[in-house]
């Protein structure tokens, strides 16, 4: 992750200049704690809002002021703009801003059900693993695990970026995504990246070697 800046024509944007004008801009918050306050919001929208003092509804969202208050009060140095450009900023797409609240897009572990528009979905996705789970996968195929969902990537570059949380050196697997869907599986796309289904048969799957 990058720092964030603002600047004071196109508003919050990453790096070290404005992409729409070239100015500088004023830092606003620099990587490692960007880094740091993204990963307690995802977590806290994702898998322990309790903890973090607050409450979803069924769709998943959580009140912005609420949310504003638990992490300002969590981190002392953070400020409110702050905040709001790391939502903006995100470049996963891992949050949904909504006036006064605010929801992860996806990767829940608590009970949600997200509300999602139809979109076109690629032919072929791509799923990240440890090689350890291969054998596994090839007998039972993909299942969510400890999530709601099944997560799979439009790209292999992404794919391989979330199997390295598993192993150094991992596999990637190609989804045919076309022949899922016809077979009444569905598939959502969440934030600029992900997409979810309930579960990948191992007939669908296919080793990129």
């Amino acid at each position: 992750m990058s720092e964030l800046r603002v600047c004071e024509t196109d508003g919050y944007f990453e790096g070290k200049t404005c992409p729409a004008c070239g100015a500088s801009g004023r830092k606003i918050l620099s990587a490692s704690k960007r880094r740091q306050v993204s990963k307690f919001l995802s977590g806290a929208l994702r898998h322990f809002p309790t903890d973090a003092g607050l409450t979803l509804d069924e769709a998943g969202w959580a009140d912005w002021e609420t949310v504003l208050d638990s992490t300002l009060g969590k981190y002392e140095w953070l400020e409110a703009e702050a905040l709001e450009a790391i939502v903006w900023c995100d470049p996963k797409g891992r949050f949904e801003r909504d006036g006064d609240r605010i929801r992860a897009a996806y990767g829940h572990s608590v009970k949600v059900s997200l509300e999602a528009a139809e979109t076109s979905i690629p032919e072929t996705l791509y799923h990240g693993t440890s090689p350890d789970a291969l054998e596994s996968i090839r007998d039972t195929g993909l299942k969510p695990m400890d999530r709601q969902h099944v997560h799979c990537s439009g790209s292999v570059s992404a794919a391989r970026n979330v199997g390295r949380r598993h192993a150094s050196e991992p596999v990637v697997l190609a989804i045919d995504a076309a022949t899922l869907s016809d077979d009444g599986h569905k598939i959502t796309k969440r934030g600029t990246s992900v997409y979810t289904t309930d579960n990948v048969p191992p007939a669908y799957l296919k080793r990129i070697e």
